[in-house]
């Protein structure tokens, strides 16, 4: 069982955006964090874990790897998960499930690897198996390495506990951020977003500028663990501190259902008294009051080739409008189709990594400012 003040603790990020969350991970001052292939590898303590789950926008779950052990064949599995401390980090009044995985060994069958590990954990530890279980225990068999890992989250952390009406192909707020980051964003000035669907990226920069930790209404994995003290994670939580914004997020969209979700959405993350919804077009769109800020935008894509047409007149529209009336701004459009992106005739910074979103490769499209 490796020292529980230098755990290695694996951040998942959605992929393409490993980069943009170990800077997210740095600005929030953790202990050198590592981007790597699939997500940020960063060491640090159990309340390491607590605060990445509750502060950090842009992970998807968090990791904590609790040992690793060579083995050869299925009996050698059965008995070093027999052996292993796991009364350390679970309870067992708490049901757990197992998750495993091989690449490169001999042990090839990860169903018989699971079930391996679930027998250790009934019959040493006394916990009971549930496929519904919070807790899960993943074990990763790669060139006969089996690696335990927990997952410290539960549901995934883009559900921040709040958001719950959403439109066709809804952005995760994990993802969201992250392109915020991408774009400069750190709280500091005004967000319109002319195509908000259900609001996503209007309520994430409205909580990132009131400084509300994105798991601040939601619980969490870990609080089911041995390793967790309620005390410590509460007075974690209290010693938070959030501040009102001086402006307000904007968003705005043709759709007036969109508009309903987002002002719904927007009182349930608790931003509504510093966001605003409009129902309007692209054509009617005009700078928020203060000073000049981003505009963050995602467009419909248009999946299906008959569709591109009116597509492109949207694009070109759009950059048009931003390019009259927002002097001084700055533009983030994400989408799927460089072509899109050069119809707004924007004048655009060489684009970063294409990102996996809802089946497709998106591309976050930015400028300075206009």
């Amino acid at each position: 069982m490796s020292h529980t003040n230098n755990l290695e603790i694996f951040l998942i990020a959605v992929p393409g955006l490993e980069e943009a969350l170990c800077a997210e991970v740095k600005a929030n001052s953790f202990k050198s964090p590592k981007a790597v292939h699939g997500g940020v590898l960063m060491r640090g303590g159990w309340p390491d874990v607590w605060r990445a789950n509750l502060v950090l926008r842009g992970a998807s779950r968090v990791l904590v790897r609790i040992g690793a052990f060579r083995v050869a064949h299925l009996a050698q599995l059965d008995k070093r998960a027999r052996a292993f401390p796991w009364a350390a980090v679970l309870r067992p009044d708490v049901p757990v499930r197992v998750e495993a995985s091989c690449s490169r060994s001999r042990i090839y069958h990860s169903g018989a690897a699971a079930q391996r590990v679930a027998t250790a954990l009934r019959e040493e530890l006394g916990a009971a198996m549930a496929d519904d279980a919070d807790v899960t225990v993943m074990a990763r068999i790669e060139d006969d390495l089996c690696t335990l890992s927990l997952d410290t989250s539960g549901e995934l952390l883009h559900k921040r506990g709040h958001k719950q009406a959403v439109g066709k192909a809804p952005m995760r707020e994990t993802m969201a951020s992250l392109f915020l980051r991408e774009c400069g964003y750190d709280g500091k000035e005004p967000v319109v977003d002319p195509m908000c669907g259900s609001g996503t990226f209007v309520i994430e920069a409205a909580e990132i500028a009131a400084r509300l930790d994105p798991g601040r209404g939601r619980s969490f994995a870990f609080e089911k663990l041995a390793t967790f003290d309620a005390a410590r994670w509460n007075a974690l939580r209290a010693s938070r501190k959030t501040i009102v914004p001086a402006f307000s997020f904007y968003g705005s969209d043709r759709d007036q259902g969109a508009v309903r979700m987002s002002i719904a959405n927007a009182k349930r993350a608790g931003v509504e008294n510093f966001t605003q919804f409009c129902s309007h077009g692209v054509s009617e769109l005009m700078p928020s009051e203060g000073p000049p800020g981003l505009v963050i935008v995602n467009p419909p894509y248009g999946a299906r080739i008959g569709d591109m047409k009116p597509l492109f007149a949207l694009y070109g529209a759009l950059g048009k409008v931003l390019l009259q009336r927002f002097t001084g701004w700055r533009v983030g459009i994400i989408t799927t189709n460089a072509a899109l992106a050069k119809a707004t005739e924007l004048p655009f910074l060489p684009p970063g990594k294409p990102v996996a979103h809802g089946g497709l490769k998106v591309t976050l499209y930015r400028t300075e400012e206009l």
